[in-house]
Formats: structure tokens, sequence, C-alpha cells
């Protein structure tokens, strides 16, 4: 059962990202050497002046945060152009990164923020979710305690604490960490959400399967709780179900393979990996606390 968790774990199948491509300025002007331009500019008509580059504006900006991931790239990226300094770009910069699976990127732009506003909370959040999302969780411990300190009174680091400390084998403490975010979000899907999955990766499919019912009758629980629920379904076998939940949740060629994943492993049979990009836990529960 341990050896299917750890195979299902980094397995579940998500929409492959394209990689971020970033498209070079293109440069203006004549193949005439200077001599000749300078010769002409005595002659020639004087040209406006061009406009300096602008911040978006609130409404923008706030438009852009409705965009697909690769175009929120390339707006937060050109706003970051225009101010290195803008905390609040490289921030959402890194979120859009990281949702492309752009981790190391994710998290360089998150630090450069950083740098700039050291205690800038969303920043801090921003930079422990990239480091899980790469596995690195020992990186995000010290961003997240200082968020916490910083608002001692959300649920969200003390959630992706547990997920930083579970990577770096501190389980007491990760359990510690999700009690405390109980405490102040009772019934919070992504804690619950959290804690089942570090369960299921132990081998304690029952128990996960648990917590994930628990979690998903809460009225804020999104697709990835519902997603982490049928990873444990089809774990136990409980494959009729596992379907339905897929059917309902993913386009029919991902549900395909998807349940196709689950009969192999578990038939004991080695499955073989999707061609589209698989997600691990990690990166997953990165994304959704």
């Amino acid at each position: 059962m341990c050896r299917k968790l750890a195979l299902l774990a980094t397995a579940l199948i998500a929409v492959a990202a394209a990689p971020l491509a970033h498209a070079a300025d293109a440069n203006t002007g004549g193949g005439s050497s200077a001599a000749a331009q300078a010769a002409a500019s005595s002659t020639a008509a004087p040209t406006a002046k061009q406009a300096p580059p602008r911040k978006a504006s609130a409404t923008e900006r706030a438009a852009a945060d409705r965009m697909e991931p690769l175009a929120r790239a390339a707006f937060w990226g050109h706003e970051l152009d225009v101010d290195p300094t803008d905390v609040v770009a490289g921030t959402h910069l890194a979120s859009a990164l990281r949702s492309l699976g752009q981790y190391d990127a994710a998290a360089d732009a998150a630090q450069r923020a950083l740098v700039v506003e050291p205690n800038n909370y969303d920043a801090l959040l921003e930079s422990a979710r990239d480091y899980i999302a790469k596995g690195d969780g020992f990186y995000a411990v010290a961003s997240l305690q200082k968020a916490q300190k910083l608002q001692a009174k959300d649920w969200r680091p003390l959630s992706l604490l547990g997920i930083a400390y579970t990577q770096v084998r501190r389980e007491d403490d990760a359990q510690a960490a999700w009690r405390a975010a109980l405490l102040l979000s009772p019934d919070n899907p992504a804690v619950l959400s959290n804690m089942a999955m570090a369960m299921a990766s132990k081998g304690d499919a029952p128990g996960a399967e648990a917590l994930l019912r628990r979690a998903v009758a809460q009225p804020g629980a999104g697709l990835q709780v519902r997603q982490d629920l049928t990873l444990v379904l089809g774990v136990e076998g409980k494959l009729g179900e596992a379907e339905k939940l897929l059917r309902e949740d993913l386009p029919p060629e991902q549900a395909d393979a998807n349940l196709a994943y689950f009969k192999a492993v578990s038939s004991g049979k080695d499955p073989i990996q999707p061609s589209t990009d698989g997600h691990s836990w990690n990166a997953l529960k990165g994304a959704g606390s």
C-alpha cells in the first residue's frame, strides 16, 4: 500500500503547462553608420520624444489576475521591468510562474521581492509556496515562521508550515501546525486536505479518506480537495467512486488517463507514466494552501 501511495502521489494528472517564453523587445533602426546618422540628423525633422513606460492602472492590475498563467506572467514581468522595486508585481509574477510549473524562477522572483521588502506578508507566503512546490520545504520554514508572527490570526502560514515540516520529516511539528491552523479556521478544507495527504503518504489511506470526506463537505472546498479524495479512493481500489469524481471534474481524456493509472496501480502493475505533466503532492499542496 505504501508503494502504491508513493506512486500515486506523484502521478495525479494535471493540465500540462507550456514553458514560459519571454519575447525579446525588437530593436528599431536602420543599418546606416553613426556618421551618416549624425549628418542626416541636421536636416531631418525632429521626432516626438517617446513616452516612458508606465505602470498599469489598478483596474488593469485587477484584470490581470483573471488571466491565464502565461498571460499573467507576461503582464507582471512587464510591470517589474517598468519598476524593479515593485514588490506586488514581483510577488504576482512568482505566483504566475509557479502556476506554469516554473518553480525555480518563481522562487527567484519571490526572493527578489523580499530583498526589496523583507517583511512583505504576501511575498513571504509566496516564497514559501514556491519552495514547497520545488520540494524544498526546508527553505520555506523561516519565511512562514516570520509570516506567522506578523499575522498570528491567519491560518495560512500554519497550514503551509505543516507541509514544509512534512517535507523535512518533522511530523510532530507538522501535526501541531495543522492543529493550530484548525483552531483559527475550524474544518478548513485546505488544512484538512493537507493533513489527509500526509496520512496517505504514510500508508493510512482509510484515515486520509475520512478526513477528505470531511473536507469536501465544507462549503469552501475546491477542486483540489476533490482531486485529493479521488487519488485516495483510487489507491484504495474504490474505482467506481473515483471514476465518478474524475468524470465530474476533468475533461474526458484526462479522466481516462487518471482512471487507467489507478487501475494499473490497483492491479499491481507498473503503470506507464502519462504523457502530460504530473505534479507531486508537494507541488499541488503548495498552490492551494
